[in-house]
């Protein structure tokens, strides 16, 4: 009956790390984005809170800059005035969320049952393998990337903003940032109040 049961967990390990092998974002996207932009210059504006000098936002604009290319934009050289100006917001606050797990209680036994068996009355007996599935709350963090992208020759209007919001049961923001940083570019410019889930391949 062990052995019964160390199988039965083994399947369930197996099935849940498959249902682990891809990270979904969810993109709202809004845009009012100008033609005939190919290779006009951007420069990413740090937020007033932000540290452009800290190491945090350093790294993750480097992941920015290489989800940036579908825009048809190029950097402008340090210094240099550019027509866009791209600024981006993250956070990924605690919230709370309900998982379906399989009851820790759950064990393989045996289950008496009373029976009709070719024309008699008698006791029996069948194993049972599968386990209860129940809601338990868990801690969850909402990864979000906020990007806005506005235009100095339309003396600053915003032409693109979009947010990708990915929730994870483990504080690894980094992690997670080159995938928000790519959809949120994800089929560029899109449609105006575009929203939409999108789907990456975890190595």
């Amino acid at each position: 009956m062990m052995s019964l049961k160390l199988l039965a967990l083994a399947a369930m390990a197996v099935l849940l790390a498959g249902c682990a092998s891809t990270l979904s974002a969810r993109v709202t996207s809004f845009q009012q984005w100008p033609g005939n932009v190919e290779g006009q210059t951007y420069r990413l504006v740090p937020g007033p809170s932000q540290d452009a000098s800290g190491l945090e936002y350093q790294a993750f604009a480097d992941m920015l800059r290489a989800s940036i290319g579908p825009t048809g934009l190029v950097e402008a050289a340090a210094g240099r005035s550019a027509r866009f100006d791209v600024s981006f917001h993250y956070e990924n606050p605690v919230t709370q969320t309900w998982v379906e797990r399989y009851d820790d209680r759950f064990y393989p036994g045996f289950s008496p049952f009373w029976g009709y068996y070719g024309g008699y009355y008698g006791w029996g007996g069948g194993m049972f393998y599968s386990p209860p599935v129940v809601s338990v709350p868990v801690d969850a963090y909402k990864n979000q990337l906020t990007v806005t992208i506005t235009d100095n020759q339309q003396n600053g209007r915003q032409v693109y903003r979009s947010s990708a919001v990915n929730e994870s049961l483990n504080d690894n923001l980094a992690g997670v940032m080159p995938y928000l940083a790519q959809a949120v570019f994800d089929g560029f410019p899109g449609n105006n109040g575009q929203v939409r889930t999108v789907r990456y391949q975890l190595d």
